[in-house]
């Protein structure tokens, strides 16, 4: 069953995820932008440890920390509509957290979509249309219905995994190692 990762590109947990997603799960994701508004307190140093531990660049922290992602997440859902979401989303992640720097700057977005071959008119252009936002609101509201209200989240058919190991659980869910116990209920809300 294909699962559904849900990123928000001004989370660096979610960073770490996407850096390893292709890795870890046995089986194939949906990239889902998402707007996920406040979320609890990150800990620079629990990101700095999983970014060496992964091998990762050191973490870059722009400036300012927490940013608004609206922008780039309104770009990252024009990528999805283009299938470039992935390569779209690493570049913008590493922009963000790699480099150190915010997203919230249209330039550092653009640097991000022209890594994938987005063409910065065609970029500014999507951005801006109603069309993109309210996919994005639907896509934000879907996960929230699925349980997935902050990121990395991974949702396999009724389950829903959230958080810094939301890639292992799911993952062990898919292979069936998972007892339904280790999992959350999407639809149900709490343990099946």
């Amino acid at each position: 069953m294909p699962a559904a990762f849900y990123f928000d590109l001004a989370s660096p947990r979610a960073y770490l995820a996407a850096e390893r997603i292709l890795h870890v799960l046995p089986g194939p994701a949906e990239w889902r932008p998402v707007l996920v508004g406040e979320q609890r307190s990150v800990s620079r140093k629990e990101i700095e440890s999983g970014a060496q531990a992964l091998g990762l660049q050191p973490v870059r922290w722009p400036e300012p920390f927490p940013f608004d992602s609206s922008l780039a997440m309104r770009v990252a859902t024009y990528a999805a509509s283009i299938g470039r979401t992935v390569p779209f989303a690493q570049a913008a992640f590493r922009q963000a957290f790699a480099g150190g720097h915010s997203l919230t700057d249209p330039d550092f977005v653009l640097i991000a979509a022209a890594a994938c071959e987005m063409h910065p008119a065609a970029v500014l252009r999507a951005a801006k249309l109603r069309s993109i936002a309210e996919r994005l609101a639907a896509t934000s509201a879907e996960a929230k219905r699925a349980g997935a209200t902050e990121v990395p989240a991974v949702v396999v058919g009724e389950y829903r995994f959230v958080g810094a190991d939301a890639l292992e659980r799911a993952a062990a869910h898919m292979r069936g190692e998972l007892t339904e116990s280790g999992a959350t209920s999407a639809t149900h809300g709490g343990a099946p």
